[in-house]
């Protein structure tokens, strides 16, 4: 790759990394593992760095290959029964204890979703993509996201026992999926 190659992928990996990495976050559920997910995907975008001429087309791709390698991950970790451990981080919010339960619950509950559902809900409501970005980033149909997500929605609410769900580390803790 060129210097000048180089130089710009460098600008576009640390101007985005933050995002990057909390999406890689919310879609494995550890700092380390997010970590590795990133450095995954940035060096695949690395690699593919030559043919992508518009930062819009690096973001997607390096999302994209988030999605499809923790996606990759969790069929692998599946199979061989792992889950993860440790609590999820939050962020406090005084006067806010039932919340942070809530949510920390809901946390356990998205990793317990089938790997493509917890794509699906993480890129729709974490990231907040259209549908039809997110049928780009995991490699589907719209329909399939809609169905993903309706699916995953409904398996929260069933854990959850609750006809709504909260997100996560938003400080009013925005509904999705009434």
């Amino acid at each position: 790759m060129a210097h000048r190659d180089t130089a710009a992928f460098a600008e576009f990996a640390a101007a985005r990394s933050g995002a990057l990495f909390r999406a890689a976050y919310l879609m494995v559920g550890d700092h380390a593992l997010a970590e590795d997910l990133l450095q995954e995907a940035l060096t695949k975008t690395y690699v593919a760095w030559p043919r992508l001429h518009d930062i819009n087309n690096a973001e997607a791709y390096t999302r994209k290959a988030i999605t499809t390698t923790a996606i990759s991950w969790w069929r692998r970790k599946s199979w061989h029964n792992e889950k993860p451990r440790g609590d999820v981080p939050e962020r406090g919010h005084a006067g806010h204890g039932d919340d942070i339960a809530e949510r920390d619950r809901m946390w356990r509950e998205l990793q317990n979703l089938a790997p493509r559902q917890r794509a699906a809900i993480v890129l729709r409501y974490y990231e907040d993509l259209t549908e039809a970005q997110t049928a780009a980033a995991l490699g589907c149909s719209v329909g399939t996201v809609k169905s993903q997500v309706f699916d995953g929605l409904k398996k929260l609410r069933q854990a959850l026992g609750t006809d709504t769900v909260l997100v996560p580390n938003e400080p009013n803790g925005m509904v999705m999926g009434q």
